[in-house]
C-alpha cells in the first residue's frame, strides 16, 4: 500500500530576483512556525551575515501558504521549505515526479531552491505513553478501534492531501472530535489531556520531552 505519509526533503526556496548571499547584500529570511523551520531560518540568517551580507530573519511568520506568498509578493527573499510540501500543497494537481519537475514548476513562479540539505523529515500521529498504554494503542490501526478519541491536528495537516484525509480514508477512522489548531498548541493540549492524538514531525525534541509515542504506520 502507499505511504500514508510523503517524506519531507528539506530545502531552500529563494526568489530570483533576491540578491545573492555576498558582501553589502540584504536579505530578508522567513520561517515556518515550528522549531525546526526557526531555526533552520536562523542559520540561513548566519550564512548570508558570514558571507559579509546582512539578513534579518522574520521568525514564525505562519504555515505553507503564509510563507508561499510572502515569497511571492517580495516580502522575504528565502525560506526553508519541504519538497513533500511543495508537491502536495503548493504544486498539488500538477504531475510532479522528482525534483526536475519541481525546480521547473516553482521557476515558473520567477522561484528556485537549493540541493537537498541532507535531511529529510516525515509526519506521524504521537500519543502520551501513559493513555497509550492504558488503551494498548502501539499502530494508526489501532486508533479504529476507539472512535472517542480527540484528536487536535495542526491546521496545515488537516487540510493537506497526505494529511488527515489520507489519514482517515486510508484507516478508515471514525473519529468525529477533530480540531485544527497550531502546532505548538496541539502539544500542550495533549500534556493537558484536553486531546488524545497529535500530527508529529519526525525530527520534533517535543516527542522525547513529552515522553510521546510514535504511532506506526503499518499500513504503509
Amino acid at each position: 500500500m502507499k505511504q500514508v505519509f510523503t517524506s519531507l526533503v528539506c530545502v531552500i526556496v529563494v526568489c530570483l530576483s533576491s540578491p545573492a548571499f555576498g558582501k553589502n547584500q540584504n536579505v530578508t529570511v522567513g520561517s515556518k512556525s515550528f522549531t525546526e523551520s526557526v531555526v533552520l531560518g536562523e542559520l540561513v540568517s548566519h550564512l548570508a551575515r558570514s558571507a559579509d551580507g546582512s539578513a534579518i530573519h522574520r521568525q514564525a511568520m505562519g504555515g505553507t501558504r503564509v510563507l508561499w506568498n510572502a515569497l511571492n509578493n517580495g516580502d522575504i527573499d528565502i525560506y526553508p521549505e519541504y519538497t513533500g510540501t511543495i508537491t502536495q500543497e503548493i504544486l498539488s494537481g500538477q504531475k510532479i515526479t522528482g525534483m526536475k519537475d519541481i525546480r521547473q514548476a516553482i521557476a515558473a513562479h520567477g522561484l528556485r531552491m537549493s540541493r537537498p540539505l541532507g535531511f529529510n523529515n516525515t509526519y506521524a500521529i504521537g500519543m502520551k505513553e501513559p493513555r497509550a498504554n492504558e488503551l494498548g494503542i502501539t499502530t494508526v490501526s489501532d486508533l479504529r478501534t476507539h472512535p472517542d478519541l480527540r484528536f487536535g491536528f495542526s491546521n496545515e495537516f488537516m487540510d493537506r492531501g497526505d494529511g488527515w484525509p489520507s489519514l482517515r480514508n486510508t484507516y478508515a477512522l471514525p473519529q468525529q472530535h477533530v480540531n485544527g489548531l497550531e502546532h505548538d498548541l496541539a502539544y500542550r493540549g495533549l500534556e493537558s489531556g484536553s486531546i488524545d492524538a497529535i500530527d508529529l514531525y519526525m525530527t520534533d525534541a517535543d516527542i522525547q520531552y513529552y515522553q510521546l509515542r510514535v504511532l506506526e504506520d503499518d499500513l504503509s
